[in-house]
């Protein structure tokens, strides 16, 4: 296994972490973002790692400084 094959895991379970105590739904950070729910859930899975622009635009719809992802 790669060194940063558990990096999208462990930022999808912090996005998702962060979400929750907000009090977000997927769907609604999904629309804040401009990206699909289903993205959004894979983002949150570890499936799939965010562009640098699109972790941009989820750190601000949390009003989380981008560095708190990592």
């Amino acid at each position: 296994m790669r060194k940063n094959a558990k990096l999208p895991k462990s930022l999808g379970n912090k996005i998702q972490k962060r979400r929750k105590e907000i009090g977000l739904t997927q769907e609604e950070l999904a629309f804040k973002v401009g990206i699909s729910r289903v993205y959004i859930g894979y983002i949150e899975q570890g499936r799939y790692a965010p562009s640098l622009e699109v972790l941009q635009k989820i750190a601000r719809a949390l009003n989380t400084p981008i560095s708190d992802f990592f």
